[in-house]
């Protein structure tokens, strides 16, 4: 890991990419709109980006087509395609700084954590999806003797990503890496807090050797450029990472232009359960990870805990004590344990909701309404309220911020139905030492993914997605492949 001063000194060398990457290079936007690219530790604009609209999502989604029915990507023989894939991910590793250090300048995540999560896992992405690629065989179906049924899988065309800017490079790479194996023309639009390092894998993509038009990173807004995207009658698929607000509007874009295959990845509000015989120290430690990392920016953040009333003053002490490592400063120093908000109106959302936690009878125990003086960054503690029940705004609805809600119960049915008392699926943890228990307990809670006696694991080979208002579909492992491709059948008659 580098010293903060080799950090800072990197920062100075920095070229920061302000056009929308469009069949192979940077361009303005057709308006020649921008809009600021802030730094939210200090509040400094980094550099202005192209503020795309529907003209040039129109420019973009025509030279997409055009690539993908060239065949210079889609026919192209899926061990080559494999060949190029995995020379973009060794440019990844080869840039792993470079691309560290924007996301950590944009977004405000901690250096240490790009450094040891982010692109370790954009890297794994691109190398095993890269690795697939030519191991997805074809079926023949168990028909009579005078027909010949084959099943194969194709790329559907031109697939737009939406991505969120928690995870700026990562989760991207998520939806990327698995449409482009796939021989799909990949349009992306990132968020607008957190583009930076996305042009710059598009500079390294061509560099990798992906076609012109093949890979485009469009920058501009939700409501501009994303809902062009989302509208357009020759986008075949539409993946997105974001809140479920967002989400059911892309359902009812799709509805309305050509019923473009939508895959969501939505919000959540995930429980942790922690049992009587749970190794509490282990849970506390985890426990305050799980909602304080990335500064509860995190989709899967474990924001509603739920312990056994018998160990409950033992338990919370020890997260209290665990939750107070996690102090805001600069993402740049590598010992800072959290950085700021992405911007002011995340800050502003993270104070209304601890303002009605309060209101509705929470009791604070760490942290509370954060304060904001102009030029000195989005910071806000961690925060953890007592006295939380399900009733509560703040435990019902997703903050996207470090805002921990304590709850209690007595019996492990209880437990199991304060669980899935919400709209959202996405993920959950439980703690116990009990076999049986994990078992019986994983199987009823209704989520994407539970996690036992740990959180947040995973790497490429397991499926990442929800259920109910979290989302559909799966990111990362071969699951992934299924949402880029269509399968087709053909039936030959032998007589």
């Amino acid at each position: 890991m580098k010293s903060y001063q080799e950090w800072e000194a990197l920062r100075s060398e920095l070229r920061f990419r302000e056009g929308a990457f469009i069949n192979g290079e940077f361009v303005p936007a057709i308006s020649g709109e921008t809009f600021p690219s802030v730094n939210p530790a200090t509040e400094e604009v980094l550099v202005n980006v192209a503020s795309c609209d529907t003209a040039d999502i129109d420019v973009a989604v025509s030279h997409a087509r055009a690539a993908f029915q060239s065949g210079v990507w889609s026919q192209m023989a899926p061990r080559a395609r494999k060949k190029v894939l995995l020379r973009l991910a060794q440019l990844l590793d080869q840039h792993r700084d470079e691309l560290a250090l924007l996301d950590t300048l944009e977004m405000g995540k901690s250096i240490s954590e790009m450094v040891a999560i982010d692109i370790p896992d954009t890297i794994d992405c691109f190398e095993w999806t890269a690795e697939c690629i030519d191991k997805v065989y074809g079926e023949i179906a168990p028909t009579g003797v005078d027909t010949l049924a084959l099943i194969s899988h194709e790329p559907c065309g031109v697939v737009g990503c939406i991505t969120p800017w928690n995870y700026p490079l990562m989760m991207a790479a998520w939806k990327v890496a698995p449409a482009l194996a796939a021989g799909n023309s990949v349009i992306l639009k990132p968020s607008e807090k957190s583009v930076l390092s996305l042009l710059r894998l598009a500079e390294l993509a061509k560099e990798a050797g992906i076609p012109d038009g093949v890979f485009n990173v469009v920058t501009g807004y939700g409501h501009t450029a994303g809902k062009a995207l989302a509208l357009h009658q020759d986008v075949d698929v539409l993946a997105f990472t974001g809140s479920t607000r967002v989400a059911g509007m892309l359902m009812g874009y799709a509805g309305e232009s050509n019923m473009k295959r939508v895959w969501l990845e939505a919000g959540g509000k995930s429980p942790n359960l922690v049992f009587a015989d749970a190794d509490l120290d282990k849970a506390a430690q985890t426990a305050a990870v799980a909602i304080f990392g990335n500064q509860g920016e995190v989709c899967i953040a474990c924001s509603r805990l739920y312990v056994d009333a018998s160990v409950k003053d033992e338990f919370v002490e020890k997260l209290v004590a665990a939750a107070k490592r996690f102090q805001p400063g600069d993402p740049l120093n590598p010992a800072t344990t959290m950085g700021p908000l992405v911007d002011k109106a995340q800050l502003d959302t993270v104070a209304r909701y601890v303002s009605s936690a309060i209101e509705e009878g929470g009791r604070v125990l760490l942290g509370g309404v954060p304060e904001h003086q102009t030029g000195e960054g989005f910071f806000v503690e961690p925060t953890i309220i007592d006295n939380a029940h399900n009733g509560m705004t703040f435990v019902k609805e997703e903050i996207f911020g470090p805002v921990l809600a304590v709850c209690t119960f007595e019996t492990e049915e209880e437990a199991i139905r304060l669980a899935n008392d919400s709209q959202y699926g996405l993920g959950s943890a439980l703690w116990t030492e009990s076999l049986s228990r994990a078992h019986r307990v994983s199987r009823q809670i209704q989520a994407g993914m539970v996690w036992v006696n740990t959180w947040g694991e995973g790497d490429t080979t397991v499926p990442f997605g929800g259920v109910k208002a979290s989302g559909n579909g799966r990111d990362k492992s071969l699951h992934a492949f299924e949402k880029y491709t269509d399968v087709k059948n053909v039936m030959i008659r032998l007589s």
